[in-house]
């Protein structure tokens, strides 16, 4: 049994060089200091933002606020925070999988972040999230960080005349990832249309044949084949991104869940467990390795990975499984009694 993640899409890559909007879209605002302390109703924060029921819920179970409004239906203003950069980003047409996404990523680079939405200044450019922090901008999915030139002057730059060798070799490079993240994101574009999965192969393949680094062209390939049971051709993938990048946490987790899937649960164990060393807030990770560690009658173990995922996700419906789960353990604990010496 899969947990609140099965195989995940990468939705966002590489270093964008594309000519950016005169001023990008930021959501931030201030308030007095006495307002921090505040507690607000459900209705209130609806109200306030514009936020309908169902938008405000879905948000909550993706475990995008940091507190999931902890205190029943009371909001802190750390999640009204959160809200008003989350509703910003939609009205950019973000759409909440690519800022989960994004979330999942600042977390990984930045382990120090708690709650990127409330911590750092989040914002789009075009469809695109970028993050700023110390001064700097940051690429979210990459965690590379964004020079501040236009188009314009980097095509300039690439083709300067009288360049040596190592500019040639810079300018290939940078074209070259250019025309792979062009295929990526046609790859997206194609599956959120409902286009023939063989397009969005054929795509995808492009962007890594282009760019043999991009580990989110492989994941979303070895995705592609996990969902039609293409077990072998999934693996492949899926490794190939572990190759390239051999710290991302979504790849080793995706391959978790193959392995899970297949019932070699020695392999799903060793990825598991890469995607929590590499992120230790991996949520959906801590999730499904508690529910294999069960499989494998080692409840003390599923017992850290329950209470890991609990504090990251306390109100979801998967947080109510994860609860029952641990009831479980603690009744057969408790009914085989202590043992013998």
């Amino acid at each position: 049994m899969l947990g609140p993640a099965a195989a995940l899409y990468l939705y966002a890559s590489h270093l964008s060089i594309e000519t950016p909007p005169p001023s990008p879209l930021c959501y931030t605002f201030t308030v007095p200091a006495s307002a921090t302390q505040q507690a607000y109703s459900r209705e209130e924060v609806r109200r306030r933002l514009g936020v309908s029921k169902r938008q405000l819920e879905s948000w909550e179970k993706q475990n995008l606020l940091s507190s999931g409004g902890s205190s029943g239906d009371s909001f802190s203003f750390s999640d009204i925070l959160a809200l008003r950069t989350l509703v910003g980003l939609r009205k950019s047409n973000v759409s909440a999988a690519q800022i989960r996404k994004a979330i999942q990523a600042v977390r990984k680079h930045l382990r120090d972040v708690e709650n990127p939405l409330t911590e750092l200044k989040i914002y789009s450019q075009g469809r695109r999230i970028e993050v700023q922090f110390d001064g700097q901008k940051m690429e979210p999915i990459s965690g590379q960080l964004l020079l501040d030139f236009d188009a314009t002057e980097i095509n300039k730059l690439l083709s300067f005349p009288g360049q040596n060798e190592g500019t040639s070799a810079a300018s290939r490079a940078w074209k070259a990832r250019r025309e792979a993240e062009h295929w990526f994101e046609k790859g997206l574009d194609l599956e959120q249309t409902g286009a023939p999965i063989e397009e969005v192969i054929a795509a995808y393949l492009k962007a890594a044949e282009i760019d043999p680094s991009s580990a989110g062209a492989l994941v979303n390939l070895g995705t592609l084949y996990f969902n039609s049971k293409d077990w072998k051709e999934a693996e492949r993938y899926y490794r190939k991104a572990v190759e390239v990048d051999p710290e991302y946490a979504l790849a080793h987790f995706n391959l978790g869940n193959l392995y899970d899937e297949r019932g070699d649960r020695p392999a799903a164990v060793t990825h598991y467990l890469a995607a929590i060393r590499i992120h230790p807030r991996y949520g959906d990770a801590h999730y499904n390795i508690a529910l294999l560690y069960q499989s494998l009658g080692q409840p003390l173990k599923a017992v850290r990975h329950w209470k890991a995922y609990l504090t990251m996700d306390p109100g979801s419906a998967w947080a109510a499984i994860a609860r029952r789960e641990l009831a479980r353990i603690k009744e057969t604990a408790i009914l085989r009694g202590p043992r013998k010496g």
